[in-house]
């Protein structure tokens, strides 16, 4: 055992002084990987933090209105390069989703009465509210695992659905990070291209030894990232995120948001972090409380400036989730 110094650090090091060159020269490249990374991520957080409130509402209505720019082959060739690239599913018609009088209750508790809502297509709509206000719910009832109580929800006949949800259950534990994202293949499919899976599991932050963890040791940030890497790759064309920021690494978070952004689909996401939606968000579904939800096209400040509008003083008051009681017949 040899022990060198590098930068003023001490590093032990089994081998010659050939081996410890070709040891430092891969680390150093490391390093230097992981630096553009951390410069990317920085530029791209100026890039926000300078854009003006009229720049950012351009930037959403662009997204809407370039629709079907963005599901064309040239598009598709520009959106390949991002760190994490989510394959275009089938081009959607203009039925998306639709709510129409939406009723739901809990036992006595109305979660929400007459909710009406047309998702447009090209849309990312954040989904906001309390826990308990009913979010999950609506998410259960667009993949048909529930029914409303009354009203109608329609899922265009285009749509193919794609859903991220918090329980991340559908993960075996007895699989490797790379088995469970690939099926255990070196190629595959990703939209209409075929590409190397390990380079596919690496863009999600697992590098090397970490691809062959079994999914049964990871921390729920690693399970967040594998579910993310084995859904994204399912070609839907309406992505539904539970909480998809949760315990994610910034680098990681900064991609997903990169990606949501050139999705040639829909997306429909529940989340508590206020900072992503203002970055993705061309629509906000907001549960009030009250059993009341709000749609409005805009992101996440833009909402609040609306709901301050709205409540006056009464939108800074905290206050617990209330519900109306269901009247019964």
């Amino acid at each position: 055992m040899d022990s060198r110094t590098d930068r003023g650090y001490g590093i032990p090091w089994r081998g010659n002084y050939s081996s410890w060159l070709e040891q430092k020269q891969q680390r150093l490249a490391q390093e230097e990987k992981q630096e553009a990374l951390r410069q990317k991520t920085l530029q791209r957080e100026l890039d926000w933090l300078h854009m003006s409130p009229k720049a950012r509402q351009t930037k959403r209505k662009s997204r809407i209105n370039a629709y079907n720019e963005l599901v064309s082959q040239e598009k598709e060739r520009a959106n390949e390069d991002r760190e994490i690239y989510i394959p275009p599913g089938p081009r959607l018609g203009d039925l998306v989703i639709r709510a129409e009088g939406i009723s739901k209750a809990y036992g006595d508790n109305l979660l929400y009465e007459n909710l009406s809502v047309d998702v447009p297509p090209g849309a990312i709509v954040g989904i906001i509210g309390p826990n308990g206000a009913g979010k999950t719910t609506l998410f259960r009832m667009i993949v048909g695992q529930e029914e409303p109580d009354a009203g109608a929800l329609t899922v265009g006949s285009t749509v193919q659905l794609a859903y991220v949800d918090q329980s991340r259950a559908a993960l075996d534990p007895n699989k490797s990070v790379w088995e469970e994202i690939t099926g255990g293949a070196e190629q595959m499919a990703l939209g209409e291209r075929t590409v190397n899976s390990r380079a596919y599991v690496s863009r999600f932050n697992f590098g090397g030894t970490d691809q062959q963890k079994k999914v049964g040791a990871l921390s729920g940030g690693e399970r967040n990232r594998v579910h993310l890497a084995k859904m994204l790759k399912s070609g839907g064309n309406v992505i539904l995120l539970d909480e998809p920021s949760n315990d994610l690494d910034v680098n990681t978070l900064r991609a997903l948001e990169d990606a949501l952004e050139g999705f040639s689909g829909c997306v429909l996401v529940i989340s508590h972090d206020r900072w992503f939606l203002d970055r993705i968000a061309t629509h906000i579904l907001a549960f009030e409380g009250d059993s009341q939800v709000m749609f409005y096209p805009g992101n996440y400040s833009e909402y609040e400036e609306d709901r301050r509008r709205r409540l006056g003083p009464a939108a800074d008051r905290p206050h617990r989730i209330t519900y109306r009681k269901l009247r019964r017949q």
